[in-house]
This record gives C-alpha cells, sequence and structure tokens, in this order.
C-alpha cells in the first residue's frame, strides 16, 4: 500500500486509461498545462479536455512539456454543441487539434445531445474523422439511453464510451446497466460530487476506516464499479491524493454502504440538458 503506483498499474479498458486527469473550469493555460505536466510525471495517462472548456492550448503544452511520448498519452476532446451539424465538427475538430499540438486525437467526444446535434449529420461526420485518421475512438457525453439508441444506429459498435456525472449521490445504475449490455464503456465526469463528497457521512466513515481521503473512496468505488474516473485537479497535492485512490480497494461491505446511500443529487443540470433530466 506504501509504494508509489506506476501508469503499468492504471487498469485500461480497449486502449482506455481508467483513471485521468479532468481539466473543466481551468482556462489559465499555463496553470492547465502545469498540471497536465504534473499529473503525466506522476504516472497518469487520460487527459480529458473540451472546446469550451478553453484550455486545449494549455493542454497540449502540458503534453508537450511532461517526459512522456504522446503516444503513451491518452487523449480526449468534446466538440461543443454550437459546432455539431456535418462541416462544423469537422473543422472544429481540426481546429481542436491545432491548439493540442497533434495530429489525432485518441478519442471525440460529442459533449451534449443538444444545439445542433443530429445524430445522423453529427455522426457520420465522426465516422469521416476517424476513418481518416483525426480521432481514434468516437465517445459521447450526457447521453441517455434514447440517445444511445439512436446513436448506435447510426454508429453500432463504433460508440464507444459515455461520459456522464456519476458520484455516490448519482449511481447510474440503469445507465450502467444499459451501457455494460451494450458493450459501452462509462467515464465518469465530477467524480467527487464537486467537492460533495466531503459532506456524505457515509463516505467520510469508509475513508475513516481506510486512513484516506473522501475523494480516494470515490474514485475506488468508481473503478471498482467498472468505470473511469477523471477527477479535476490543479494543484500538486490534490492531483496526486487522487492518484493515490489507485490503491485503494474497498470491500464488499463498503460497497454496499456507497450503493445504498439514500441521496440523489446532480451537479450538472444546465437548460439544454436531457428532457429526463427535469
Amino acid at each position: 500500500m506504501s509504494q508509489q503506483q506506476s501508469a503499468d498499474e492504471v487498469p485500461v479498458r480497449d486502449g482506455m486509461p481508467m483513471f485521468g486527469l479532468g481539466t473543466w473550469e481551468n482556462d489559465d493555460q499555463q496553470q492547465v498545462a502545469d498540471s497536465v505536466q504534473t499529473a503525466l510525471e506522476m504516472g497518469y495517462r487520460h487527459i480529458d479536455t473540451a472546446q469550451i472548456y478553453g484550455n486545449e492550448e494549455g493542454v497540449g503544452d502540458g503534453i508537450a512539456a511532461a517526459d512522456v511520448p504522446r503516444e503513451d498519452v491518452f487523449l480526449a476532446s468534446k466538440v461543443w454543441i454550437s459546432k455539431l451539424g456535418h462541416d462544423d465538427v469537422i473543422s472544429s475538430t481540426k481546429e481542436s487539434l491545432q491548439r493540442l499540438g497533434t495530429d489525432y486525437v485518441d478519442l471525440m467526444y460529442v459533449h451534449w445531445p443538444a444545439g445542433a446535434y443530429d445524430a445522423e449529420e453529427t455522426l457520420s461526420a465522426f465516422a469521416e474523422l476517424k476513418q481518416e485518421g483525426h480521432i481514434e475512438r468516437i465517445g459521447v457525453s450526457n447521453f441517455e439511453s434514447e440517445h444511445l439508441d439512436a446513436a448506435r444506429e447510426v454508429l453500432g459498435d463504433d460508440v464507444f464510451v459515455n461520459q456522464v456525472e456519476m458520484h455516490p449521490r448519482l449511481r447510474q445504475e440503469a445507465l450502467r446497466d444499459y451501457c455494460a449490455d451494450a458493450d459501452v464503456e462509462l467515464v465518469a465526469y465530477s467524480p467527487l460530487a464537486r467537492g460533495g463528497v466531503f459532506d456524505m457521512p457515509t463516505v467520510s466513515e469508509i475513508a475513516d476506516k481506510h486512513g484516506v481521503s473522501e475523494p480516494q473512496v470515490s474514485l475506488a468505488w468508481l473503478r471498482q464499479k467498472g468505470v473511469t474516473a477523471i477527477p479535476k485537479a490543479t494543484s500538486q497535492s490534490h492531483i496526486r491524493d487522487n492518484w493515490e485512490s489507485l490503491k485503494l480497494e474497498l470491500d464488499e461491505a463498503d460497497i454496499e454502504a456507497i450503493d445504498a446511500i439514500d441521496e440523489t443529487e446532480r451537479c450538472v443540470n444546465p437548460d439544454f440538458g436531457p428532457d429526463s433530466w427535469a
């Protein structure tokens, strides 16, 4: 338990490391570059960004500065809702690649099923980008089962992953079952409930039991559910604390206690979110 985790010890699903660094709400280019470099040199190999975050340039700078080859980094970004028309998907993705300083991303997401999104038009453009080698995998984000059904009608098995909010107060049981049956990976954003894990007595009790932090408990719970977590962090101490969650193995009682938390909270719910969230 006391040894430093290495990148080789991070579980991998179909080429995607099941633990990564989120960069949402960090548009300070130098700060995000420093965070990405710190994370990669610590052992992280999965970096998540998006066009709307306004930090793709900083993410690219951090990858370039790190003592880690680009081919060892799993890099993901997302196309914003105003850019989901066919031609805009293609042009905005190429602009993202320029900002990131790379000629491909390992994963590109549809950020939301909203705005200019149309399953056939939008996803056919993603398929073209994949065929051309600009993106290696196609992902969706904030999709409910009905959106996944429509996406899979267009792409079939090429829907690789769905990124959604998930933490002990939003456990996504039905969506996890759907994705397991459809062989679609799940990535969790806001895996610490935007700091809410510190206010969950069950999580705090488990943290005290193991001598770890509440974030580590939430991240370990997600990993043991087969879900990839991408916690946002900027300071070296928070990046390391999240990384240390890879050492933690929760027991069956811990998992059952978290699964039994009788609270539901969605931290991210914009006006353009799915109707079922209202």
